[in-house]
């Protein structure tokens, strides 16, 4: 697909600044957002600042993935850097946790071209026996920004402010930008299909609904109240409508047909599982570096950092160990490490040492590092030239899907343990406190009220926060477990270095 005088080296430079852009966002913000919070208020809004983002990444992912396999994946790639650009340029002028949210969602439509389309070139550009390890060195990237991130983020929140975190992404997107538009070389050759706006509509409407009703329902509105029961009503109609929309669509935004391919459908699984479970440990860290050491937002950046570099490991690791054994058996060693990372995350307490949460978090990362590379090279396996980006995009959906639920779903859990613990635990002080109440968690997050608060009392709510904390971790491993079914089911196929010329697998769904 890339014409013969096509500049690879600059191509890659590219792809590799625009994932770092993308990738590196989520871990700046996180690292943030205690500082955020303290600033602008809204704790109980701070979750949707990261779920906007992962909803319209996934709401994209699809759309974008079969509009590059129909027109090309340069001039959607492009266009998701300049709507990421501009996203987070009114990212750094928002005023309320309401304004970032909706700039976050902005961003995200752009992510949402910039991560499955990324992937897919590279698979167009490189041999079979190359793959693994450009792909191991992309899924690095996930993990060398989510280092740089929340070191970047921390220093620039302290010293200029947590507005500039945005604006960090301006030159490595226009970078990016110039090394795609110059050097990226593509065949006019397309294959055009019908593009599926109602599956699109039908799903993305189904999630959003799921979400709402899972984040309002016991907090703003009772569970059994109209709104919440409307909400989760619309989810069912709108899920079902996806499912007849697809069945009979001619090219399905996401095909039951590619399902049909074991590795395919296992693959998938496994990428919403171990997303939703990983995604609380870089939301929730910072804050219990916050919130129970009483560090600032670089000790939170740099306790991330062990995590982080554990995750590049896991990733090269995994990319080079892909022409040499299974996908199901590296992501069975993906396993051995993420799940108790994760059990031993769930023992987290204010007695904790740093030294051992510096360990807890090298396991963890590298056990999901494993995953940035080896699923994606798992999903894309079977398929030809013309459902690569279909492919890619319906596996970083699935991803994508995986996070946004685990924000919620564990967001509402560490929420309702830590308010009741809070309550039963301060009962006779009244719920007042110098600068502020007991039941706003931003006294825990602010240096200056944290100093005005008795020790005893602060010595209750930072135990309550660090159990709620730690008992969500813990459930984190039902979906960890579950994903290890789907590695099992994933079967023996690997990536083979071909003698000759590859010969290009059969499509999904093809009967000739």
């Amino acid at each position: 697909m890339i014409a013969k005088e096509s500049k690879t080296g600059f191509v890659v430079a590219g792809l590799l600044l625009g994932l770092l852009m993308a990738s590196m966002d989520n871990t700046i913000v996180a690292t943030a957002m205690g500082t955020i919070v303290s600033e602008m208020g809204g704790m109980d809004k701070f979750v949707w600042v990261t779920s906007a983002y992962m909803v319209a990444t996934m709401a994209g992912m699809p759309i974008f993935g079969k509009l590059s396999d129909m027109y090309g994946r340069k001039r959607f790639y492009i266009f998701g850097l300049a709507v990421f650009l501009l996203g987070s340029i009114l990212c750094g002028t928002a005023g309320s946790m309401i304004e970032l949210s909706v700039y976050r969602a902005i961003q995200g439509i752009g992510g949402g071209a910039l991560m499955p389309i990324a992937f897919t070139i590279i698979f167009d550009i490189f041999p079979p026996e190359k793959r693994g390890k450009m792909t191991g060195l992309f899924g690095a990237v996930f993990g060398t920004s989510s280092v740089f991130g929340p070191l970047l983020g921390a220093y620039i929140t302290e010293y200029f402010g947590w507005h500039w975190v945005f604006y960090i992404n301006v030159p490595i997107g226009l970078l990016s930008l110039l090394f795609i538009s110059l050097h990226y070389k593509e065949s006019l050759a397309h294959n055009k299909q019908s593009i599926d706006w109602w599956g699109a509509i039908t799903l993305v409407g189904a999630v959003v609904s799921l979400m709402f009703a899972l984040e309002l329902g016991g907090n703003q509105y009772a569970w059994d109240s109209v709104q919440i029961i409307a909400l989760f009503a619309v989810f069912v109609i709108l899920f079902a409508a996806f499912i007849a929309v697809e069945r009979k669509a001619a090219e399905p935004i996401i095909s039951f047909a590619m399902f049909r391919k074991r590795l395919f459908a296992a693959s998938n699984g496994v990428a919403l599982l171990y997303g939703s479970a990983f995604i609380i440990a870089t939301i929730y860290i910072p804050i219990f570096i916050q919130g129970v050491f009483g560090g600032s937002a670089t000790n939170s950046g740099l306790l991330l950092t062990p995590m982080m570099l554990g995750s590049v490991a896991g990733s090269q690791v995994g990319g080079l160990l892909t022409t040499k054994t299974s996908f199901r058996n590296i992501m069975l060693i993906s396993a051995v490490f993420f799940v108790p990372g994760l059990l031993l995350l769930g023992t987290l307490s204010p007695e904790t040492s740093r030294v051992m949460v510096t360990i807890y978090m090298i396991l963890t990362g590298f056990g999901v590092g494993f995953s940035f590379s080896v699923l994606g090279m798992a999903a894309i396996h079977n398929f030809d030239m013309r459902q690569r980006g279909s492919a890619s995009s319906t596996n970083s959906f699935f991803r994508s899907l995986g996070m946004t639920l685990g924000i919620t779903i564990f967001g509402i859990i560490q929420r309702n343990l830590f308010e009741s613990g809070l309550s039963t635990a301060l009962a006779g002080n009244g719920g007042a406190i110098p600068g502020g109440s007991l039941s706003d968690p931003r006294a825990i997050l602010s240096p200056e009220t944290r100093a005005q608060i008795p020790a005893p009392v602060l010595e209750k709510i930072t135990d309550t926060l660090a159990s709620s904390i730690a008992h969500t971790f813990l459930w984190a491993l039902v979906p960890a477990i579950l994903a290890v079914l789907f590695i099992l089911m994933m079967g023996n196929e690997r990536v083979a270095a071909p003698v000759g010329q590859a010969k290009s697998p059969k499509p999904a769904g093809d009967r000739t």
